[in-house]
Order: C-alpha cells, then sequence, then structure tokens
C-alpha cells in the first residue's frame, strides 16, 4: 500500500506539473514591461462610485478625485446612494459631484444599471468611457490621465493597477497584507498572459473602465450577482467583449482586517463565482459544441483548474493515506515503517505544497514588488510565510461557496471595517 500510494502521488503530481506547463512559462509575461500608451486627444471619462452609506469613507476618494492631473472639464464624478437622505450626498454635492438615487437597489449591478438607466441619450454618448470605482479607493493622482491613455488602444474593458491603502494608512495585519498578494496574482501572474493570447481577463469591479460602446450594446448594466465584475468576464466569452490590464492607471483599494472580515470577503467571491458558473456554464460549453471546439478563453474556463486540482487531490490523497498507515503501524508497534509512513506520504506531500505555494507567492511579490513599497521587510516575510496558509483556505471557501449556491443560502452583506487613509491618527471609522 505503502509503494502505491507513494508511486500514485508521484506520478500525479508530475502529470499535474505538466499540464500547467504552459501556465508556467506564461508567468514570464509578469516581469514585461507594457507599453505605456500616450493620449492623443482628452476624452471625456465618466467616474461612477456605487456609495450607499459611505459617507465615512468616502471623504478620502473625494480628495484624491479633486487632486487628480486630468483637466477636471473631461471627467465628471458620478456618486449613486440608494437613499435621498444618505449623508454622503452633499458631501458629493459640495465637491461638485452629480448624485444619483436608486433606491430600489439591492447589489451594486441595481445601482450601476440605475446609473445607466438614468442618462439622457445626450449624456450617455457625451461619454467616450465609464469607470467604475468603489467609495473606500484612492486614486493616485494622474488615474484619471492614464485611464485617458489607455483608450489609445482599442479594448472594450480596461482593469487597472490595485495596491493596498492599508499599507498607506498604516493599518494594516497578517490577513490584509496576504489580501494584498491577491492582486498581482490575479493581474500579473494571470491577466497579463491571457490579454497576449486574446482571452477575457479575470475582472474586477474596483477600478475598471468599459467604453460607451460596450454599454450601449448591453443597454445598461445587465448583471445581478455578488460578482457582477466576473459575470461580465464570462459573458465576454459570449459576446466576444475584449479586455486590458493597463498598470500604469493606479488605485489603492482597502482590504479587510481581521480573519473573520476577510474570509467573509472571500466567500462572498467564491459564492459569486458560483453563481456565475451556474448561470453561464451551459451556454458556453454549447457555443463551444457549436463551433466544434473550444478557444483559449473556454478551454482555460473549462480545464484552466484541473492541473491545480489534480496535484491537490493526489496531495491530499497521499496525506490521507500516509496519516492511515502511520495509525496502522503504531497499533502493531512498527515504529520505523510509521515513520517512514509518515514522513513520506504526509509530511513530505504537505512540505512539498507548502513550498510551492510559497515560491508562488515570491513570485508574485516580485510581479509587482511596487505594492508592497511601503512594508516592512519583517512584515514582508510574514506574508510571504503565511500566504500559503492563506491560499490553502481556498479549499474550504471553495467548498462552502459551492453548498451556498446549491442550497440558496447565499451570504449576507456585511460592512468591513474601514480606514481613514491619510489621517494623521489614522483611526479606524467604522460604519
Amino acid at each position: 500500500m505503502f509503494e502505491w500510494l507513494m508511486l500514485g502521488y508521484i506520478a500525479f503530481s508530475v502529470l499535474a506539473v505538466l499540464l500547467y506547463l504552459p501556465k508556467l512559462i506564461g508567468f514570464r509575461y509578469a516581469f514585461k514591461r507594457e507599453p505605456h500608451l500616450k493620449a492623443s486627444a482628452k476624452r471625456k471619462i465618466s467616474v461612477i462610485i456605487p456609495a450607499r452609506d459611505e459617507s465615512k469613507v468616502i471623504g478620502d476618494l473625494f480628495a484624491s478625485l479633486a487632486q487628480q492631473t486630468y483637466d477636471r472639464a473631461f471627467f465628471t464624478v458620478n456618486v449613486i446612494v440608494k437613499d435621498a437622505d444618505d449623508p454622503t450626498i452633499p458631501m458629493a454635492t459640495a465637491m461638485g459631484a452629480r448624485v444619483y438615487v436608486v433606491p430600489s437597489q439591492t447589489c451594486k449591478g441595481d445601482a450601476l444599471d440605475g446609473y445607466f438607466k438614468a442618462l439622457t441619450e445626450a449624456e450617455r454618448t457625451g461619454y467616450d468611457a465609464f469607470v467604475i470605482v468603489d467609495a473606500d479607493a484612492v486614486l493616485d493622482r494622474n488615474y484619471i490621465a492614464e485611464l485617458n491613455n489607455a483608450l489609445e488602444a482599442d479594448f472594450d474593458i480596461y482593469l487597472t493597477r490595485k495596491h493596498s491603502k492599508n499599507l498607506l494608512g498604516g493599518r494594516h495585519d497578517i490577513w490584509s497584507d496576504c489580501s494584498t498578494l491577491t492582486w498581482p496574482i490575479l493581474d500579473d501572474l494571470g491577466n497579463r498572459f491571457r490579454m497576449r493570447h486574446a482571452m477575457p481577463l479575470n475582472m474586477c469591479g474596483q477600478g475598471m473602465m468599459v467604453r460607451r460602446r460596450l454599454i450601449e450594446d448591453l443597454g445598461g448594466w445587465p448583471y445581478r450577482t455578488l460578482t457582477e465584475d466576473y459575470e461580465l468576464k464570462l459573458d465576454s466569452l459570449l459576446k466576444g467583449y475584449r479586455s486590458m490590464f493597463y498598470p500604469y492607471a493606479e488605485l489603492y483599494t482597502e482590504e479587510a482586517l481581521g480573519h473573520a472580515e476577510n474570509y467573509t470577503r472571500r466567500l462572498r467571491w467564491l459564492t459569486g463565482y458560483k453563481q456565475c458558473d451556474k448561470k453561464y456554464h451551459d451556454r458556453i460549453r454549447e457555443q463551444a459544441r457549436t463551433r466544434g471546439y473550444f478557444n483559449a478563453g473556454e478551454f482555460e474556463y473549462f480545464f484552466g483548474i484541473f492541473p491545480l486540482l489534480l496535484f491537490a487531490v493526489s496531495t491530499a490523497v497521499a496525506m490521507v493515506g500516509g496519516i492511515a498507515l502511520t495509525a496502522v503501524r503504531l497499533c502493531a508497534g512498527e515504529w520505523q515503517p510509521a515513520a517512514i509512513a509518515f514522513i513520506y506520504l504526509t509530511a513530505l506531500p504537505f512540505f512539498v505544497l507548502y513550498i510551492l505555494l510559497f515560491l508562488y507567492s515570491v513570485l508574485a511579490m516580485f510581479a509587482c514588488g511596487t505594492t508592497f513599497r511601503g512594508m516592512r521587510f519583517g512584515d514582508r516575510m510574514r506574508m510571504l510565510l503565511y500566504n500559503p496558509f492563506f491560499l490553502l483556505e481556498y479549499i474550504p471557501l471553495y467548498l462552502q461557496s459551492g453548498w451556498a449556491v446549491y442550497t440558496d443560502r447565499l451570504p449576507d452583506w456585511k460592512h468591513t471595517e474601514r480606514i481613514d487613509y491619510g489621517d494623521g491618527d489614522k483611526k479606524d471609522k467604522d460604519k
């Protein structure tokens, strides 16, 4: 039994690495410099901020908007609230923003659709693009100018670089630090490869810009799942929308403090992904079947996770088998065989898994070193050493989110602890 488990673990692990090899080779794109575009004209851009009950945090975003280097005549600020007495309204009005009240909103998609439906045809056609920014963000002073530069490239959707607002505000912990690594993992280690192979990118609704033609084609914003950004990605597989990652437009996004808040946020994301898969899986498969083959984006959607799943399952089987064999040998008084079974079937597979995830984390950190420029060396090492466990938490999260969708028990929205960016005493702001 020991030999079979060991050989099976080695064989399936090698197979998983071979299947994952194209993605490993694709990591080289993370270290290639993207073209820094220069705009040939000034375009009109709408900044859209869904801001239900965000008065205690949105002031930092307003301050960063007021400091933009882009000509104020060529961008507008549009704030979406749920209630007409929201304290955000006078703040928005004071800084020259236009406020849209959408009382029927139950999710971010409702708020965005309410904004687009409220625009007259003349207002809509007056814009070249729309950028969606969360109320807890802070923008680099060149953010909108760089968005205008990005529009030189002919894409439908543009994703921008995300840094940690927590590091700016001086309030971060191991959970928010590990969460910050999510962005270079998604963008540098993933989206740069996808962009060069004409595949839809993994979307993030924070700091996402879309061209007017996409809104006109959609007739508004029809996405209503928990993760309307991932829904846009899957819809892009069906409708051919092209997306781009433009790292020169930079913003700072807030990461959740504490394990409970962070776990809840990630559970919401994965539950939204499961919702989207349930909605789009059969349609994407039918499209590929009608065509007669999978294109690159469809192939990744259906089979991209298979190598990782194969490696995870082979590791889990080896570890469980090792624990079982160790227990049997111990009960029989066979101490040396028990130690060998534990070392080679339980400890070694876990060590290999940990080292691979650690190296993956190191690669992500170096792929976007500027994200962590405000972090002390000791904090960086702590983040890298702990991030493998942070990533392994996605296994129970994946199972829990699947069960939530299957039983139709979606997680409730919970506000996260807020950071007062730029405040000298750096106090937390609670909702």
